[in-house]
């Protein structure tokens, strides 16, 4: 036996009697994302908007702080730059780069690089270029939103198949509800959305699915078990017996994930700040409404709406 529990064996929190303030919680968390998406939009990256990107190479390993500092005095639009490695990356290590860059308003794509190769000096050269054009920018970004919004209605269609049709419908609004969060933090906090968060956002609805289907799960073993048990309180039981296996996994997801958001740096942050935002969400959604939904919904088959009464 452990010999220290951070959580206790079995817990009695009443999750449908606090399902009031989580729903304030959650919409007061979706109102804020709708205004700052309707009125700011997203800080659309280097994906979404076009540019051009540079793969160069020097004899030495890059000083990777010099380099954005060099590039970064030219004050493009948008700017990134990371490391590569591989193949002849690898000797001497790290001495590629990608540097990607928004050209400035009226500034073409060859102005651009030809700014870029002389402020980065003879030193690099140059292994490959590509332009990137608005419009395929564009079309990406729709095709990554599409996809995005597909992947919540391929779950919601998918616990609807697995469990019931009810648990399908409440599937899709916590899990659409905890994407749709998570995307409007980019937006509030003006961080670069990119193809890198289009993927956070496919993980996190992933992610936040395995907690809610953990919960159903529980609550349809629970109802072959307890025939006679009300829906409010088989919600309750269930929940309660998961807490600590939902908690403890949540818990180790973060502190795996919060590493790479202090050390990361630039390249990674965006990521790792909506990821581990998005399993807070997710968990306490996954926890307080997804299957409190259940009870507005026409009761499944068999499910009894108030418990029975006591027999003398």
């Amino acid at each position: 036996m452990p010999l220290l529990r951070f959580l206790p064996e079995a817990s009695n929190i009443d999750f449908i009697g606090a399902r009031y303030y989580a729903f304030a919680v959650d919409g007061l968390l979706l109102l804020i994302s709708i205004i700052s998406i309707a009125t700011h939009g997203f800080n659309l990256g280097l994906d979404f908007t076009g540019g051009v990107s540079m793969e160069v190479k020097t004899a030495q390993t890059i000083n990777i702080g010099q380099l954005r500092a060099e590039v970064g005095g030219l004050h493009f639009n948008d700017t990134e730059i990371q490391t590569v490695s591989g193949g002849a990356c690898d000797r001497p290590a790290n001495s590629c780069a990608t540097i990607r860059v928004q050209p400035k308003e009226g500034q073409s794509e060859k102005d651009a690089e030809t700014a870029v190769s002389t402020a980065i000096g003879p030193a690099y050269s140059i292994l490959s270029r590509a332009y990137i054009s608005g419009k395929v920018s564009q079309e990406l970004f729709h095709a990554g939103v599409l996809a995005t919004v597909l992947a919540i209605i391929g779950i919601a269609l998918w616990v609807a198949f697995r469990f019931e049709w009810q648990y399908g419908i409440s599937a899709a609004i916590a899990t659409g509800h905890d994407v749709f969060v998570t995307a409007g933090l980019y937006s509030i906090l003006h961080l670069d959305f990119t193809l890198t968060s289009i993927a956070a956002l496919l993980t996190l609805a992933g992610y936040s699915i395995n907690d809610t289907v953990v919960v159903f799960d529980r609550i349809r073993e629970n109802r072959r078990k307890y025939k006679r048990m009300a829906l409010t309180d088989l919600i309750n039981l269930s929940t309660n017996q998961m807490l600590t296996r939902t908690i403890l996994t949540s818990v180790a997801t973060a502190i795996s994930i919060i590493p790479l958001l202090i050390y990361g740096g630039p390249t990674l942050f965006d990521f790792t700040a909506a990821m581990l935002f998005g399993i807070v969400v997710g968990t306490f959604s996954s926890t307080y409404v997804a299957a409190a939904l259940l009870i507005y919904l026409p009761k499944p088959a068999g499910q009894i709406e108030t418990p029975a009464p006591a027999t003398p």
